[in-house]
This record gives C-alpha cells, sequence and structure tokens, in this order.
C-alpha cells in the first residue's frame, strides 16, 4: 500500500530539508519497483512558496481537505512569522486526517504551538532548544537529531532529515532497502573497490557485503566468504539474518540483480553482456531470476523505463 506524505511549506523553508526528506522516498520506490511512497506538496494559501535559498516551488494547493499517512510541517527560517491562529487552527484541522504528524527543522514550533506536541519527546533546530525547552513546558525537549514518539516525528534540520527518511523506510520495509537506499544516494556509479560500500550496523554482516559488492561479477560460495573472514558460515547466516531478515545467498542474488537492473536501465548492453557482468552463466539464467525478483524480464523492464521517460 502506498503511504502519503503532504507536505506543508511556508516561504523561508530549506529546499535541502525537503530534499532529504523525499529523495530517499522516492529511492526506495526505485529499488522496489513500484510506488511505495506518494507525496504532494501544499502551502498554507495555495501561493507559491520560496525557499531560503530563491527556489520556487509551485504547490497543489492550499492545505485544507487532503488527508494521507504523514503531514509534515516544514516552516525553517522566519518560522515564528507562521505561528499565526489561521495556520495553528489548519493543522488541528488536519493532524484528525493524517496518521502522523511530523515537524522538521522548525517545524516542531509550529506543532507546539497548535497544541500537537504536548506530552511528547520532541526535539527541534538546536539554535531553538533553549528557546522551545521555555516556551513549551509540557513537552520533553530533546537534544537529538531526530525522534520518533508514537505519532509525532520531529526533526532537526536539513541533514538530520535524511536520517530520518531512511530510519522511516527501516520501519516500513526492513533493513535491507534502507540500507540500499543509502548506498544509492551514496553512490550513483558501479560497484568497485573504490565506491562507498552499503553500510549496516553489524561490523561482519559489513565485510560480507563489501566482498559481495566486489564479486558481484564472480560470486563466491558463502563458505568462501567465511574462510577469508575468518569465521564460520553457519555465524554469516545467522549474523546476516538477524541484522538483515534475508540469507546471505539471498542477499547476494539481490545485490547481483540489483546491479542488472541499473545496467539495464542505463546502459544499451545486452542480456548476455548484462548477465556476465552479474555472475550468470548465461542469459537465460539472468533472465529467470530477474523475473521473480522483479516480474518481467530486463528488456521488458528497459522498454518500460524507456516508454516512461
Amino acid at each position: 500500500m502506498t503511504q502519503i506524505y503532504n507536505f506543508l511549506l511556508f516561504d523561508g523553508f530549506s529546499n535541502l530539508c525537503l530534499a532529504n526528506m523525499v529523495e530517499p522516498l522516492r529511492a526506495a520506490n526505485t529499488l522496489a519497483g513500484q510506488q511505495l511512497y506518494a507525496w504532494q506538496v501544499y502551502s498554507p494559501d495555495g501561493a507559491p512558496v520560496q525557499s531560503s535559498s530563491g527556489l520556487q516551488v509551485t504547490p497543489q494547493g492550499a492545505i485544507g481537505g487532503e488527508a494521507g499517512d504523514a503531514l509534515v510541517v516544514m516552516p525553517s527560517y522566519g518560522f515564528l512569522a507562521h505561528s499565526v491562529p489561521e495556520t495553528l487552527r489548519a493543522l488541528r484541522r488536519a493532524a484528525g486526517r493524517h496518521s502522523r504528524l511530523a515537524g522538521l527543522d522548525t517545524g516542531s514550533w509550529l506543532l507546539a504551538d497548535a497544541g500537537l506536541l504536548e506530552g511528547h519527546r520532541a526535539t527541534i533546530h538546536w539554535d531553538e532548544l533553549s528557546r522551545f525547552e521555555e516556551a513549551f513546558p509540557d513537552i520533553d525537549v530533546v537534544q537529538e537529531r531526530f525522534v520518533i514518539d508514537r505519532n509525532r516525528i520531529t526533526c532537526s534540520g536539513a541533514l538530520a532529515a535524511y536520517d530520518l527518511a531512511t530510519a522511516l523506510i527501516f520501519a516500513d520495509h526492513g533493513p535491507l532497502l534502507s540500507m540500499e537506499v543509502a548506498h544509492l544516494l551514496m553512490n550513483r556509479g558501479e560497484p568497485s573497490s573504490a565506491s562507498p560500500q552499503m553500510k549496516s550496523k553489524d561490523g561482519l554482516v559489513n565485510r560480507v557485503v563489501t566482498i559481495m559488492q566486489r564479486t558481484l561479477d564472480d560470486p563466491l560460495l558463502i563458505k568462501d566468504i567465511a574462510r577469508q573472514l575468518g569465521c564460520s558460515q553457519k555465524k554469516i547466516e545467522i549474523r546476516v539474518q538477524a541484522e538483515l531478515s534475508i540469507t546471505p545467498q539471498a542477499l547476494y542474488r539481490r545485490l547481483r540483480l540489483n546491479l542488472a537492473r541499473k545496467l539495464a536501465v542505463e546502459t544499451r548492453q545486452s542480456v548476455a553482456e548484462i548477465a556476465d557482468r552479474c555472475g550468470y552463466e548465461n542469459s537465460s539464467a539472468m533472465t529467470r531470476a530477474f523475473r521473480v525478483q522483479f516480474g518481467q524480464t530486463p528488456t521488458a523492464y528497459r522498454n518500460g523505463k524507456e516508454l516512461s521517460n
């Protein structure tokens, strides 16, 4: 089911904050091959808004009757001027139409002023922490990059918004997709010994993934990876399953097929060439695996992407 994020932007919003939320959601859609997330942009009165750096955004309309899974409130600079009765009433009305409310950067202040953070843990841009805590004593104010407390989400700023987005993807769709999103946004090139590697919180899993990424064209047996790392195959199986909810064999296959999908879309290499690059004995074997993973053949996937562009 597609999750709907409605962004409420104000003049002076941070376009870096907006991009750091939206791009991971877009990447998750790309990697999953389906629309896990959709988003719309609104402003208080439906008029275009201008970011702090002068980028103008034309919204879908004024905040009103829209509903969704999350309303993301994004002022930034000049946020106190936006904390007016009309906006606060609109936020209270919107709270009943959204499963979750999020305040990014200084959006936490608007949610708090509307009475929508009482009894919750929350954060705000760290320049405003002291003033925020003094103004709203009924909120448990903490100095953290982001806070998810029940159906309230607050975030300290633009760079932290990226961490929040990947955490939400993790919670919705598991650790592997979240890790793949992080890797995709860090590294637009093909995997190589010089490129940033996918990262998990487990050091052994990181080493396993690094070896896998470096050998996509000539995959190893898991027992051979274990031998390189000086541990047992069983230990790798247990740790990968615990960290990523997938077997090492399935993880290896997914990494190879993700590369195959990338090559199908971004190059004109033949299916046979792609199969060779991704460690398959022949194009038929890769095509079968590709169809199981993505629901269509590499050729059909490539043609579909070309038609949509």
